[in-house]
């Protein structure tokens, strides 16, 4: 055989033989303001498979803070700043909490940015304004309530409950990320001098900081030492950074991170490695505009499980 026809044949092996990429079973849960109004779910390149439009003004925003996929398979979310709901994937109200009423706040400025529900069937409820971290139960009965810190503190953004049980939690003024015990008892601080919007504890102890408007994500040490850091545009990239919001570590160790108001020529999410290799793009300007505040990257047993239950739907 002549070398152009055995190097053909070889060629042509390799392609029969070599299996193709395997396709990203992930998924991504949205929840988008800013006239947009809905809660979707899209595969990894934005197509969607599912979309409920939800209650909210043409222009500004009024909730969608926060977000999340619970283990039932439904979804908890906010379109008001003090109505939070859980809903089916066929779009049937199964649980409220209106903040604006319930447990002593009738006639208080209350308003609500982040939650948690937790495997007992309670859900903790960060009211800022009143300043407190409220567990409620099934019925909406207060569990208990844990104080938030003074000034500014008492408004959140973004709140996380660690596995230890404390509270990590986001205040845009003064500018911190504070860690509070079960109690209420400031144990960890780190100032960060922006509008800061999210923080997460990694598996590694450290805190990934997504600074707000101060268009940075910061890994800081216990020790309050910055180890890694991306700021103003991603290195290697053209990608520019907006209102820096929400943060997953993902189970390869990656980070996701949320890149609100950063305009219609830059990702609204991306991951990127340790080594700020930026490996996906969530690009979907048509769908989400520019207020794309809060998401969860949905892998493994969750992403499975939703596949499952919309596939009942059809």
């Amino acid at each position: 055989m002549r070398k152009p026809a055995l190097l053909a044949a070889l060629t042509l092996t390799l392609l029969l033989f070599t299996p193709a990429k395997a396709k990203d079973q992930r998924l991504v849960l949205l929840g988008v303001s800013y006239g947009k109004n809905i809660v979707a779910i899209c595969e990894m390149d934005g197509s969607v498979l599912w979309k409920h439009d939800t209650a909210g003004p043409q222009r500004g925003h009024t909730g969608h803070h926060d977000i999340h996929l619970l283990d039932n398979g439904n979804v908890l979310f906010h379109d008001t700043w003090t109505k939070t709901q859980e809903i089916t994937l066929a779009k049937k109200v199964v649980w409220e909490y209106e903040s604006a009423r319930e447990n002593g706040n009738e006639g208080k400025r209350v308003d609500v940015h982040a939650f948690k529900r937790y495997a007992d069937g309670s859900t903790m409820i960060a009211e800022s304004g009143v300043g407190r971290f409220l567990h409620v139960d099934k019925d909406g009965k207060k569990i208990k309530e844990v104080p938030m810190g003074e000034g500014g503190r008492r408004n959140t953004r973004l709140v996380r409950v660690l596995d230890n049980g404390h509270y990590l939690s986001c205040a845009e003024s003064p500018g911190v990320v504070t860690e509070y015990d079960k109690t209420g008892k400031l144990v960890w601080e780190y100032k960060v001098g922006s509008r800061v919007y999210g923080a997460i504890r990694l598996k590694n102890g450290n805190t990934l900081i997504a600074s707000g408007n101060g268009k940075s994500i910061l890994e800081v040490s216990p020790a309050k030492e910055i180890v890694w850091e991306i700021k103003g545009k991603v290195p290697g990239t053209e990608i520019g950074l907006g209102w820096m919001t929400c943060l997953q570590e993902l189970s390869n160790g990656n980070y996701v991170i949320g890149n609100c108001h950063a305009g219609d020529k830059n990702p609204q999410i991306f991951e990127i490695t340790k080594e700020k290799k930026v490996v996906w793009q969530f690009d979907e300007w048509d769908l989400v505009g520019n207020g794309l505040a809060c998401w969860q990257v949905l892998e493994g047993d969750q992403a499975s499980m939703v596949r499952s239950r919309l596939k009942e739907l059809k």
